[in-house]
């Protein structure tokens, strides 16, 4: 049972993996106006997506210096999620 939980947990990590990096894609295409948030279903992601995401980088981006033309925030969240996959996994193996 505990097996299935950490598996669990171990896909939803991807899973924020893979929304923070389409949240970073779009934040970009949204600051060279490739697209812009006129579009309704543009801005619906990008809200939703920021209120998943804007709490967990607040914090990273009061400890990481300020690069003003690009936020390294995701890349650290990023990195820190992995971490917290390995983690998981070796756990998994270690229950076994």
């Amino acid at each position: 049972m505990l097996l299935t939980l950490l598996d669990i947990v171990a896909y939803v990590l991807d899973l924020m993996s893979t929304l923070l990096i389409v949240y970073l894609v779009l934040g970009l295409l949204i600051s060279f106006n490739v697209v812009n948030l006129h579009n309704q279903f543009v801005a619906a992601v990008w809200r939703g997506l920021s209120a998943l995401f804007e709490p967990l980088l607040a914090p990273i981006r009061r400890i990481l210096p300020d690069t003003r033309p690009l936020d390294l925030s995701p890349m650290a969240l990023i990195v820190l999620i992995n971490i917290a996959g390995i983690v998981l996994s070796h756990t998994a193996r270690a229950i076994q």
